[in-house]
């Protein structure tokens, strides 16, 4: 065989590699059994109350898109659908009451997930985020996936509210 023959060959298996190891769930993003590379589109983000009932943390119907690439970098955006504009043109001349809402209205973050399928949990390693706090962090999510639909809770919050986020796969 010719050593660029041979070359060749190597340089298709080096590109292979990469997307075999994501299949297999090697590397990075080691997702065992659980696919969750693609587009994601939010259904609802709700919170559970210690008493057990259940309302819409981020309104009636929250807009979001969680898009999650073969080697687990994610990015996540999550906004509550009425909040309000602001009644200046420029960002840089809000209200204190319209900057709240914007903030409060909206959780994005970024980074790497990767799933522990033992443990069914998803462990979000975050670069970062719109609450800076976060930046850094490594937060872990219990999940569960039943066809193309993800749901997840995030750990309690001090008022023992559990928030509840649900997605939808639209794109692989």
């Amino acid at each position: 065989m010719s050593l660029h023959r041979t070359f060749s060959r190597l340089a298709v298996i080096a590109c292979l590699l990469p997307g075999l190891a994501w299949s297999s769930g090697a590397g990075a993003a080691d997702t065992g059994d659980v696919s969750l590379a693609g587009t994601w589109t939010l259904v609802a983000a709700d919170v559970l109350h210690p008493d057990g009932s259940r309302s819409h943390d981020y309104g009636d119907a929250p807009k979001g898109l969680l898009l999650i690439d073969r080697t687990g970098h994610y990015s996540l955006q999550l906004y509550r659908a009425d909040r309000p504009r602001f009644a200046n043109p420029s960002k840089a001349k809000a209200t204190a009451q319209e900057y709240r809402a914007a903030v409060m209205g909206a959780s994005t973050h970024y980074g790497t997930v990767a799933v522990e399928p033992g443990r069914h949990q998803l462990v979000f390693h975050i670069e970062g985020a719109s609450f800076p706090n976060w930046e850094g962090q490594e937060q872990r999510r219990a999940f569960e996936v039943q066809g193309d639909t993800l749901s997840y809770q995030v750990p309690p919050r001090p008022d023992g509210d559990v928030p509840v986020s649900v997605w939808r796969r639209i794109g692989n």
